[in-house]
C-alpha cells in the first residue's frame, strides 16, 4: 500500500479513558438547518452548527442559489432565505466535496424550481450512485442528466410546471425521503410518500419546525408523510444537537477499554438515530442516559459510559435505518465481544462513501480478527484478544478512518489509517477530542 505519511494516523493501546465532553454538532441537522434557513422567510439563526467540510460546502451551496449567510464570531450562522421557489441559478458547477447528504437533498430542493444547476463532488462523491435520487425527482418534471450509471457531474433542468407525486420508497433511506420532500415545497398540490420501512424523521419535524403544511400517518403499507406546496417557510431558530454519529466512536472506545467512564453531553436520543445505542446495551455495555430535554424538536441528553464485557448478537435488519452509519464502529466494539456478531440487512453499507462492508472487513482480517461477508450481512468471530499491527486503507472514507483508530485504543499493537485527512469531512478535531480523554491517537506512527 503507498501511503502518504502526512496524512497518516495511528492509535495506540490506552489503559482508560476518563472526563465529560461534548461532539460536533448533528450532520443531518446541520444539512437541513442550512437548507431549509435558505428557503425560508426571514432570518434564520443557527447555533451549534456541525462545521465540518461537508456541511461548510452545503454552506457554499445555499449562497450560490442566492441565500445570504453570515458566521458570527461567537459560532452562530444566520441566513436570509429566498422563499419557496425563490432560487437563482448559479453562476457556476456547484461543489458538494464528499457530501452524498448535501448533494442528495440540494437536488430536491431545485428539481422543481425553473432554474438550471450542475453539481460534482471529490473522487469518492463521483463513484456513488445517484439514480435513487433522480428517478423520483424526474416524476415531477425536472430534466437531469447524469454519467453512465447515474453518477456525477449532474445537471439539473428544474420543472417549469411541476406536478405532485405520489412515490413509494423501493429502499429505506432518509436522503432519497428528504429530496422528494423539499422538492414537493414548490409543487401546486400535495406531494405524498409511503415508506414501508420508517427511516429518521429529521427532515419532517424541521419542516414542520418552519412552517410546512406536512402529515405523518400510519397505515398497513406504511409511513405515510404529504406535504402541501406552494407554502412559504418562515424563520426560526435552530439548535443542533450533538451527532450520535460521532459519538458512536467515543462511546464504543470507552466500552472497550479497561477503567473508562466518560460522559458526552448534550447528544441527539431521536429514536430513529440511536440504535447503535440499543445494540449496544443488547451487548451488555454499561450505559446511562440522564438529562433528557426536547430543543427544537429534537430529544437531547447525556450519556454516560464505562468500560464493558461484550458479548455478540445478532443486529436484526429492521435496525439498520436507526444506525446504518455506525456498523462500521460497531464492527470494532464487535472485535472485543465474547462470541459471533452477526449483522443483517446491511447492504446500503456496500453503497456510502465506500463499500464499507468491504472496507471493514479487509481491516478486520489484516488486525487480525476472523470475519465473514454477503451481500447485505457480516459475521465477526472475535478470537482472545484483536491483534492489531495493520496500516487500514480508508478508501477516502472518514467514518473507516475513526472507526479503526477506535481499535487502536484497545488492540495488542497500534492500528494505522492510511488518511487521517479525511475525518474532517465529519468530525474536524476528532483525534485532539480523543486525545483529551485519554487516547494516544498520533501522526507517522509516533505513538
Amino acid at each position: 500500500m503507498n501511503v502518504d505519511s502526512a496524512k497518516m494516523l495511528c492509535s495506540a493501546k490506552t489503559c482508560c479513558l476518563k472526563g465529560s465532553v461534548t461532539v460536533p454538532g448533528d450532520k443531518s441537522i446541520s444539512h437541513r438547518a442550512l437548507m431549509l434557513g435558505a428557503t425560508a422567510i426571514g432570518e434564520t439563526a443557527i447555533t451549534g452548527l456541525l462545521e465540518s467540510e461537508d456541511v461548510l460546502n452545503t454552506a457554499k451551496a445555499m449562497a450560490a442559489l442566492g441565500a445570504r449567510i453570515e458566521r458570527y464570531r461567537d459560532g452562530t450562522w444566520k441566513l436570509r432565505g429566498c422563499g419557496v421557489g425563490g432560487y437563482s441559478e448559479p453562476a457556476d458547477i456547484i461543489d458538494f466535496g464528499n457530501s452524498g447528504t448535501g448533494v442528495r437533498l440540494c437536488a430536491g430542493l431545485v428539481a422543481t424550481t425553473a432554474i438550471k444547476t450542475a453539481f460534482t463532488g471529490d473522487e469518492s462523491l463521483n463513484t456513488r450512485p445517484m439514480g435513487r435520487i433522480t428517478d423520483p425527482l424526474r416524476l415531477f418534471g425536472a430534466t437531469i442528466d447524469t454519467r453512465k450509471g447515474g453518477r456525477l457531474p449532474m445537471r439539473i433542468k428544474g420543472a417549469k410546471d411541476p406536478i405532485p407525486v405520489e412515490y413509494v420508497l423501493p429502499v429505506a433511506s432518509a436522503q432519497v425521503k428528504s429530496a422528494i420532500l423539499l422538492a414537493g415545497l414548490n409543487v401546486p398540490g400535495k406531494t405524498t410518500i409511503i415508506e414501508p420501512v420508517a427511516t429518521r424523521d429529521h427532515t419532517e419535524k424541521m419542516l414542520a419546525g418552519f412552517g410546512a403544511d406536512i402529515s405523518i400517518s400510519e397505515k398497513p403499507d406504511g409511513r405515510h408523510i404529504t406535504v402541501q406546496g406552494c407554502k412559504e417557510l418562515k424563520a426560526c431558530a435552530i439548535t443542533v444537537p450533538g451527532d450520535p454519529s460521532s459519538a458512536a466512536f467515543l462511546i464504543v472506545a470507552a466500552l472497550i477499554t479497561d477503567n473508562s467512564e466518560i460522559t458526552i453531553e448534550n447528544m441527539m436520543l431521536n429514536p430513529s438515530r440511536i440504535g447503535l445505542v440499543t445494540t449496544l446495551m443488547e451487548m451488555g455495555a454499561d450505559i446511562k442516559i440522564s438529562n433528557r430535554r426536547i430543543r427544537g424538536g429534537e430529544e437531547m441528553g447525556d450519556i454516560t459510559v464505562r468500560s464493558s464485557s461484550l458479548e455478540g448478537i445478532t443486529v436484526p435488519a429492521d435496525r439498520a435505518p436507526s444506525m446504518i452509519d455506525e456498523y462500521p464502529v460497531l464492527a470494532i466494539a464487535a472485535s472485543f465481544a465474547k462470541g459471533l456478531t452477526r449483522m443483517e440487512g446491511v447492504g446500503e453499507l456496500r453503497v456510502k462513501e465506500s463499500d464499507r462492508l468491504a472496507v471493514v472487513s479487509q481491516g478486520l482480517t489484516a488486525n487480525g480478527v476472523t470475519n465473514r461477508t454477503g451481500s447485505d450481512w457480516m459475521e465477526i468471530e472475535p478470537g482472545n484478544t484483536v491483534t492489531g499491527g495493520a496500516t487500514v486503507k480508508t478508501s477516502m472514507d472518514h467514518r473507516i478512518a475513526m472507526a479503526f483508530l477506535v481499535m487502536g485504543a484497545g488492540a495488542d499493537k497500534p492500528v494505522c489509517v492510511d488518511d487521517g485527512a479525511i475525518i474532517d469531512t465529519s468530525f474536524p478535531g476528532f483525534a485532539d477530542l480523543m486525545n483529551s480523554l485519554g487516547c494516544k491517537i498520533n501522526n507517522n506512527g509516533n505513538i
